[in-house]
Parts: C-alpha cells; sequence; structure tokens
C-alpha cells in the first residue's frame, strides 16, 4: 500500500534520511522506535511532501507520489496528525472538522463515524478548539485526518503529554481504524503503548531503518530496544 524506497532527504546541509525504506501494509500498524533526531518524524513529513526527497522513491497504491506538493498528499488519500497537532486553533471544532472532510470532499458518513469514536467531540462541536485539554485536542487531531477519509494514516507521537485514561482512548481508536482496514504509521516514544497496538516496530537509526521485526521479536527480548536504537 505504501513503500519508501532507499529515502534521502536533506535539512539544509544535514542529510536526515540516508535510504529510509519500509513498507506498510493494508490493516497494520507499523511503528517507528528511535531516539530523538533519528529521522522517525521527517519519514512521515516526506511522505506528505512537507519534506522533499532528493533521492528514492515513495509510492502509494503503486504511484509515485514524493515529488507531489504537499497539498496533494491528503488528497490521494493519506490523512496525517503531526506532532503537536497543529489545529486551527481560533476555530471551532466543527469547523476543524469540516476543513478535513473539504480535502477530498468526503461524505458527510465519514464525519459521523469519526465522532462516534470521539463522542466528546460531538459535545464541543461549537467550542473553539484552541480552548480544548491537551487530550480533546489529541482527539479533534485524529478525526480530523479521519475525516479526509484516508487509508493510510500516520500519527506522530499521539500520546505525548496526555494522562493514562486518554492514552488509551488513542490506544483503542488505533486498533479500531487497523481493524477496519486502515494502515497506520505511528511514531512513538512509548514503548509499553507500542506493545499494545503494533503488529511490526521499524528501528530508526541515523536516518534509516536498522530492522524491521514483528512486534512479538520485542516482547519476545526486549533487549533489541538497546542493540538497535541504544534506548532500554
Amino acid at each position: 500500500m505504501l513503500e519508501i524506497d532507499n529515502l534521502d532527504v536533506y535539512h539544509g546541509n544535514s542529510q536526515t534520511l540516508k535510504g529510509m525504506s519500509l513498507s506498510l501494509n493494508k490493516g497494520e500498524v507499523l511503528c517507528l522506535l528511535g531516539r530523538n533526531g533519528a529521522g522517525k518524524t521527517t519519514t512521515l513529513r516526506a511522505i506528505m511532501g512537507l519534506a522533499r526527497a532528493k533521492g528514492g522513491s515513495i509510492r502509494f497504491d503503486g504511484k509515485e507520489i514524493s515529488g507531489l506538493p504537499a497539498h496533494e498528499v491528503p488528497r490521494r488519500g493519506i490523512g496525517y496528525v503531526p506532532q503537536g497537532r497543529r489545529l486551527f486553533s481560533e476555530l471551532t471544532v466543527r469547523e476543524n472538522l469540516e476543513i478535513g472532510l473539504m480535502t477530498r470532499n468526503s461524505p458527510r458518513h465519514v464525519l459521523d463515524e469519526a465522532l462516534a469514536l470521539f463522542p466528546r467531540l460531538q459535545e464541543r462541536l461549537s467550542q473553539v478548539s484552541g480552548t480544548l485539554s491537551g487530550g480533546e485536542q489529541q482527539m479533534l487531531a485524529t478525526a480530523r485526518a479521519m475525516c479526509v477519509d484516508p487509508s493510510v494514516i500516520l500519527l506522530d507521537e499521539p500520546t505525548e503529554g496526555l494522562m493514562p485514561s486518554m492514552i488509551a482512548t488513542i490506544r483503542d481508536v488505533v486498533v479500531t481504524l487497523r481493524d477496519r482496514g486502515k494502515a497506520i504509521l505511528l511514531v512513538e516514544q512509548r514503548v509499553e503503548a507500542v506493545l499494545s497496538v503494533a503488529d511490526r516496530v521499524c528501528f530508526v537509526e541515523n536516518g534509516k531503518a536498522q530492522a524491521i521485526l514483528p512486534v512479538q521479536a520485542l516482547k519476545d527480548d526486549p533487549s533489541l530496544l538497546s542493540r538497535y536504537v541504544g534506548v532500554g
């Protein structure tokens, strides 16, 4: 469904991705694990056209997308929940969701499905999004991405700074979306959160995938964290 092959990305004169390669399949959660600066967020930004590839390819449903303008990528069916949420803070919850719907002219039932997963947002449709709690803002950012009606969803640190009950909500939504056939690429620092939702893990270091393994391998041998990314 989504294939990255030998991808090179630079930030100024510094190369942040160095031959990054991975594949993401329908109905699976692939988690990128690695230290800060390893290239995880850059990988998501490159997929979304926000960080330009200098070499390699990004293919979605067999079609090259690495040269697309950033505003075209979600129109192909890729939803993105960036770190920090990036909501339109002066707009209401409803208006933020409407922007997601307009991206691909999604039918109204897509909004209904998103709100069914986050019923608290239903109660806050007229509230200005900048006044929501951190957890509610994360719900809104995720629901807005769902309103694109994507087949692939990129999530960058979705549980960062959230209380345990909200982390559980986000985890349950990720599992539900996977079970509905969505392909999910997840950046997450909390290993315990990864173990409960991921199908595979990709260890990222120095701008490339050091290893891609079934999550069961990490459960069986936690020392893999230290071996591949120097944490544990």
